[in-house]
Parts: structure tokens; sequence; C-alpha cells
């Protein structure tokens, strides 16, 4: 074994070292509270059960799979550079129709074009590319926002086709546009009404694209279980 690749061995024994994972869980942890409060106090409940959710499944993911030992980035990367790829497609779908104002019209909340852009088009990028150079070095915290992403924007996904047969709060029998203050007391303009049973046609925002996202969010989850089992048999893990 040459002095590299002993160098590169003890690298990796040291992100996954015990203090690191501890550091790494109170930081994914720390993430979610933070995220959760924000959505909560910007926009309203729903951010709080997509992010929990998400947060706690991607969280028991992490942790069987990545967390003690990081994975080799030809194992996670791929899956993960197409889900967000595809994932960023889907939310042009998503933007045109205006999924944000649909959603404050369906459960009466306050998410505005501005803040769907904020969290979509500038945050979730920034935290994309983080996550791509984190796989790459093999950091733990890395792995959490992958497992995340492959639960929430990935799996979590196939919701879009259950929301049109929601009944709205705001207005449901109204086809038109409304605007007006909601949820938490802001103004939101122009929210549309995707309503089955006041519309006839069957769709909410982003629905023709969310199979983008799932497909390679499944493989990415399926990649890091086999992973998992290949290095157990191993005696890797």
């Amino acid at each position: 074994m040459t002095t590299v690749e002993q160098a590169r061995i003890q690298l990796d024994e040291m992100k996954a070292s015990t203090p690191v994972q501890v550091l790494s869980v109170l930081f994914a942890l720390s993430f979610m509270a933070i995220a959760m409060a924000a959505g909560c106090w910007e926009i309203g409940w729903p951010p709080v059960l997509i992010v929990g959710g998400s947060g706690i499944v991607g969280s028991l993911l992490w942790w069987k799979t990545y967390l003690r030992k990081p994975l080799d980035p030809n194992v996670v990367l791929p899956p993960f550079l197409l889900t967000v790829a595809a994932l960023e497609v889907h939310m042009i779908e998503e933007y045109l129709t205006h999924f944000g104002p649909a959603m404050s019209r369906l459960f009466n909340i306050s998410w505005s074009e501005r803040s769907f852009l904020m969290i979509f088009a500038f945050i979730g990028p920034a935290i994309y590319s983080l996550t791509a150079l984190g796989l790459f070095r093999k950091v733990p915290i890395a792995g959490f926002f992958m497992c995340f992403i492959f639960i929430g924007p990935g799996v979590a996904e196939f919701v879009h086709f259950i929301l049109p047969a929601l009944r709205p709060d705001v207005a449901p029998q109204l086809v038109q546009n409304v605007s007006g203050t909601v949820g938490s007391g802001r103004f939101i303009a122009e929210m549309p009404n995707y309503y089955f049973g006041a519309t006839g046609r069957y769709y909410f925002p982003g629905m023709y694209t969310a199979i983008l996202p799932m497909i390679p969010g499944i493989y990415g989850v399926t990649r890091l279980l086999k992973a998992k089992r290949d290095a157990g048999k191993r005696g890797d893990a």
C-alpha cells in the first residue's frame, strides 16, 4: 500500500470518526429545526410537515447507509446529481403554473412567488452544490442532505397526484384566480384554483413532471441500501 493510499484511508476514518458523527447529527437536527421554524413562520404548516417528514425518513436512511462510513462518490454522486437536475426541471413547471399561490389557496397559507423562488431557485441550488462537493470528499453531513433530497424532493413527489382531489380552504368553488390576505396575514396575489371538483380537470402545478425527480430519487435510495448490504457481506460496515 502506497503512502498516498494510507493517507486517504486515514482521512476517511477521520471523517467517519465519532466526534464528526456527533457534530454531523447535531448539525442535521439544527438544520431541520431552523428550516421547520422558518417555514412555519413565513409560509405555514405544510413546510413543517414536508421538512419534518422528509428529515426523519432521510435521517434514518443516512444513519443506516452513510453516516458511520461514507460511501464511494461513484455510488452516490450520479443518482444525487440526476435527482437535483430533474428537480430543477420539475420546478420550471411549478413556477410557470404558480405552485406557491396554488398551495396558498389550497391550505390557506402564505406562499408567494418570491418565497418560492428564494427557496428553490437560490437557496436550493447552493445547498445542492455544496452537498455534491461534500459527497465527493466523503463528508458525513453531505450524506444527510443527499438522503433528505432523495426522500423529500425525490420520492415524496407522488403527493402532487393527490393535491387536485383536495378541497381548497380559500374559495373552493370559485374557478377564477383570487387575491387576498391569507395564512399568516400576508397578501398573496392571483391564487389559482386547481380543485378537480370545481374545474373538472385533474391537475396541480408540477404534476406532469413530478415523476422526473422520483425516478433517480428512488434509484438513489436503492443504490444506498445495496451498497450498505454489499459492505455488510464484505465485513466493511
